[in-house]
């Protein structure tokens, strides 16, 4: 024990922050530019392409505005939301309403919502409690209604209704019984239904007239579970696209006849997965694909939109991203992502091939000292590719090389998922670390998706094992070509992220010098005694790829694998941050390391948002978070740090524990 109170002992006698601030010419960026609201996000166009629409701030929250799409200075705010900001929208297919899902203090049950444009008139369609809807259809051909999940009946399942627009009428389609979801054709019929399987596979089945056929259309096992689905039917409903990893290991996308069954391998890759298509507005037939290995772009399978996508290539500085595109297809926006500037996204006029620049996220990051953003491929100690993405300080990198002039004190920054990966471009966890002088490392560990069933695979029943493993030896990666050095690396991450934390400061107590865990679990067998219910029909594959509580074996796995029952051995600096009503890591999950650490004397920070879910939405509580983190990283790395000042104050945060142990925290909060 004498060892964690030696801990305590140098953490406070460890130089306050502003004295640790490196000599740099580097201005330091506030980070309420990074993380607060953005000036305008998330554009839309209407189909008809006579509206835009965008999430901007409203008295500080953010809301959804719209304005002629020929006057977009005419822009109005056409909602109200005076605490929890919006952070999507879309339109309904007559162009006539504006819909938007908002939940309730991140207790993720999202209700539908529509604004209609003319009268102003906000129309809440699924108006009931402890509820989450899901859009499940729009169509090109239908414009008076859409098809939307809702499992108010039974939290497991979505029966699928229509919904009329004009009148909120919602007219019950099909009860669900045990059905993962569903897939609607343009006429809005449902044609296909996905059923789990005790393997942790999926069967699909057609469906005629609301109902399921007996045999199965397609059965997929475990490992092409994530790689293999249905995606959309052409508008005439003659032809079903696929994504589809059986007998190869990436996804290709395939065209199956519906008449026949015959399928045709339209486009693969052997790098990555077909990650999104392109389709004509028209027919439904797909005219270009993405493919996301280390960088994302554009492939083109027909000639109609090859010139246009040539176009964009060759007139936008950074990595592009079709947004939306109007019924007619003559107008785009399209979201440009330069790195090293705020996000920027344009107007394209495909007849006049010009394109005009509708606004800049972020315009106070404009000519800030933004860092460059490097691809790399780190191999496993087995031998895996992990695509990686490695961020360095302008003051070791002041060209944007990749090459550190000399080692810096690093972070490890994991991404959550962990079924989800992380992607090159601006990234605003990357921007304001470098900022403060550290390198940023992001890896794709084994498990992440993007790369092929097999990379999945290779973390099922690895948490805590293989899965660290791949991010231990990315740090000894970093080590070895001089970004770094063994006694400066922090790990810092949100869900699994959150976890491979705390396992990096139980399993391996020694090689980070510190951790910040965002909503991460700290038990895997609470964790899956938990989960929301409308993950009932995923829940399998939790089992099969994490480890079955109901199982002998499987609780000893998880056992084994929670950094909770190694609690006594941490002996770095630890920061926690928690929403009081995450749905999927649930508040015990940070409680009960706390409590572990507690009752041992071990030094720990506990913070905790109470109208916060699963991470911190709301920009104020992000920014406290955040000047926390930054305050604690400085006293553990040596980098610089704005002060905490009124940031804490200005946040619902709750310091549950241990402000002694984050630099300014306690003066913040008297």
């Amino acid at each position: 024990m004498m060892r964690y109170v030696l801990s305590a002992v140098l953490l406070a006698a460890a130089l306050p922050a502003h004295a640790q601030t490196p000599a740099t010419d580097v201005p330091l960026i506030e980070r309420a530019k990074i993380f607060g609201n953005p000036t305008k996000a998330a554009a839309r166009l209407s189909p008809d392409g006579k509206w835009l629409s965008w999430i901007a701030p409203r008295d500080g929250v953010l809301n959804v505005w719209v304005a002629p799409a020929d006057h977009p200075s005419q822009a109005k705010p056409l909602t109200d939301e005076k605490v929890r900001p919006i952070r999507s929208n879309f339109w309904s297919p007559d162009s006539k309403v504006v819909l938007f899902i908002q939940d309730k203090g991140g207790d993720e049950n999202f209700l539908l919502y529509g604004v209609d444009v003319a009268s102003g008139k906000q129309t809440n369609y699924t108006p009931f409690e402890k509820t989450r809807a899901q859009v499940l259809q729009i169509s090109s051909k239908i414009k008076d209604r859409i098809l939307v999940g809702i499992n108010n009946r039974d939290p497991r399942w979505h029966d699928v209704y229509s919904l009329e627009l004009a009148t909120g009428k919602l007219t019950l389609v099909q009860q669900n019984d045990g059905y993962g979801g569903f897939l609607a054709d343009d006429q809005l019929k449902l044609r296909i239904a996905e059923k789990s399987r005790a393997d942790g596979g999926v069967s699909y089945y057609r469906m005629n007239d609301g109902k399921v056929e007996s045999t199965p259309l397609v059965e997929v096992g475990l490992e092409d579970s994530q790689t293999t689905s249905p995606w959309a039917f052409t508008t005439d409903g003659s032809t079903l696209y696929w994504t589809d990893s059986r007998q190869r290991n990436t996804s290709a996308l395939v065209a199956q006849d519906v008449a026949s069954g015959k399928m045709t391998v339209l486009a693969e890759d052997q790098r990555a997965d077909i990650g999104g298509t392109l389709q004509d507005k028209k027919t439904g037939r797909v005219q270009a694909y993405s493919i996301d290995y280390l960088t994302q772009e554009y492939v083109p399978l027909s000639d109609d939109i090859k010139d246009d996508l040539a176009f964009l290539k060759n007139n936008t500085k950074g990595q592009f991203v079709i947004t939306s595109r109007t019924e007619a297809d003559d107008k785009w926006l399209v979201a440009v992502d330069a790195v090293t500037a705020p996000d920027a996204t344009w107007l394209y006029d495909r007849k006049a091939k010009k394109l005009t620049r509708l606004y800049v996220s972020r315009p106070e990051l404009e000519g800030a000292p933004l860092a460059a953003m490097q691809p790399v491929e780190i191999k496993s100690r087995d031998g895996l590719t992990l695509v990686s993405y490695l961020t360095l300080p302008k003051t070791v990198d002041p060209t944007g090389s990749g090459k550190a002039g000399k080692p810096v004190p690093m972070v490890l920054f994991v991404h959550g998922g962990p079924w989800a990966r992380d992607r090159y471009g601006y990234n605003s966890y990357h921007q304001w670390l470098a900022n403060r002088g550290y390198a940023v490392l992001s890896v794709n560990y084994r498990g992440s998706t993007g790369f092929g069933k097999n990379f999945i695979s290779a973390g099922d029943l690895q948490w805590g094992r293989k899965m660290h493993d791949d991010l231990i030896d990315a740090v000894q990666w970093a080590i070895r070509n001089g970004v770094t050095t063994g006694d400066k690396v922090a790990i810092m991450g949100g869900s699994y992220g959150g976890y491979a934390t705390l396992a990096g400061v139980t399993f391996t107590p020694t090689t980070f010098a510190c951790g910040v865990d965002i909503v991460g679990p700290s038990n895997l067998f609470t964790l899956l005694q938990t989960i929301p219910p409308y993950w009932e029909a995923g829940k399998q594959q939790f089992y099969k790829r994490m480890g079955d509580p109901t199982t002998e074996d499987g609780r000893a796995l998880l056992k084994e694998r929670s950094p909770l029952n190694y609690a006594d051995k941490i002996r770095r600096p630890l920061l926690i941050g928690q929403g009081a009503n995450d749905p999927r890591v649930n508040v015990r999950e940070s409680e009960q390391i706390v409590d572990a650490m507690a009752a041992r004397k071990i030094p720990v920070t506990y913070v905790v948002f109470p109208d916060e879910g699963h991470g911190f939405a709301r920009p104020v509580n992000n920014i406290a978070f955040n000047a926390v983190t930054e305050n604690f990283l400085a006293q553990c790395l040596g980098g610089r740090a704005e002060a905490i000042g009124n940031a804490v104050k200005a946040s619902t945060a709750q310091v549950k524990h241990g402000a002694e142990f984050a630099p300014g925290l306690a003066e913040a909060i008297k």
